[in-house]
């Protein structure tokens, strides 16, 4: 059976998500989405679109379906699946202040869902003009960001310029690897968010080789330089200026945010016992921390290449295509989460390393 693809949309009050719904669930695009909402009166949903409602389910006029979350998400969605032959997708909208993270963890945690839909990315979407002071006074819209695959940076028109690169600055700083798409009113063709497969590691590193190393230019955007340790520079008395510097008079007392990316290589084999062990230990004393982590991994005496993920405690691992013969082997892992100790990071991966 197909796992039907799933997207979670999530960003703070006011940033959109409302608009992006509603073009959603009324625009012609010829495919069926069963979107779950939170609640349906907060969320606005325009009430013309509804055509025919139980308890839970809303049927709208362009063949998309609608469910309100008043329980348990797993639930709901095994509840869709009776129906899933129908959708092309599966959209799950959160609060303006929820953290995403336990709706993404249902798709590790629960085996039924997880065989029969996949979590196909997380949007976020952020409000241009109000993110400088969002990220001052609330985590939740930094944590939004962190877990981001996909950013719809909404409404640029009503930003200058500078403005804009300050925005989508701070945005790299807390997440280097998420593709951000500039829109004004959400409008954005779907097939840019839905159906992305931007939680498919391997998928992902067919188009773009370097995702998890520090080359983060496939957005189109200059967001980083590579420059040996595959992060941004930290240190405030080095002049290379083909390192990236976070310096705070250059923009404007940026909000230093708590919340970063770091990007690890290792040329030699992982040994798969300690590397358990390892992530083990880094969930147990670090799992609230650590939003997000995905990586490609070379296992000593094997010769398939093996996708990690996690959100927070949950991790979970599967076997991709086997290594090109003649191709470089290295295992790449990147990890956004709160308070990070890239150097500690760095050394507890290089324990995991055979020999």
């Amino acid at each position: 059976m197909d796992q039907i693809p799933v997207t979670v949309l999530t960003g703070y009050l006011g940033a959109g998500k409302t608009t992006l719904l509603n073009r959603i669930l009324s625009e012609p695009h010829g495919k069926k989405y069963a979107v779950i909402v939170n609640e349906f009166g907060e969320v606005g949903i325009d009430n013309d679109l509804v055509v025919g409602a139980d308890e839970e389910i809303f049927e709208m006029n362009n063949g998309c379906i609608c469910c309100t979350v008043r329980g348990d998400l797993i639930r709901v969605i095994s509840g869709l699946m009776k129906r899933a032959q129908n959708f092309d997708g599966i959209l799950i909208e959160t609060t303006g202040l929820a953290d995403p993270g336990p709706v993404a963890q249902t798709f590790f945690v629960d085996p039924d869902v997880a065989s029969r839909a996949k979590l196909d990315s997380i949007v976020t979407v952020v409000d241009a003009r109000h993110l400088p002071q969002r990220l001052k006074d609330s985590k939740e819209a930094e944590e939004q960001i962190a877990f981001a695959d996909v950013i719809l940076l909404n409404k640029t028109d009503l930003v200058s310029k500078d403005e804009l690169a300050k925005v989508e600055h701070a945005i790299r700083h807390i997440n280097r690897f998420a593709k951000i798409i500039h829109t004004e009113r959400c409008k954005v063709p779907l097939d840019k968010i839905l159906g992305l497969g931007s939680f498919d590691l391997d998928a992902i590193l067919k188009h773009e080789p370097d995702f998890l190393g520090g080359k983060t230019e496939h957005n189109h955007h200059h967001h980083g330089h590579d420059h040996g340790h595959d992060d941004h520079c930290h240190d405030e008395h080095c002049h290379n200026p083909d390192h990236h510097h976070d310096h705070g008079h250059e923009h404007d007392h940026e909000h230093d945010s708590s919340i970063t990316s770091v990007s690890l290589t290792a040329d030699k084999p992982v040994d798969a016992a300690k590397f358990e062990a390892w992530m083990g230990d880094m969930r147990a004393n670090k799992g609230p921390d650590l939003l997000r982590y995905k990586g490609i991994l070379d296992i000593a005496g094997s010769d398939q290449r093996v996708a990690i993920q996690g959100v927070h405690m949950m991790m979970e691992g599967s076997n991709l295509a086997p290594w090109k013969t003649g191709a470089k082997r290295q295992s790449r892992l990147v990890f956004i989460g709160r308070n990070l100790d890239e150097k500690e990071l760095r050394e507890g991966f290089k324990t995991c390393a055979v020999g």
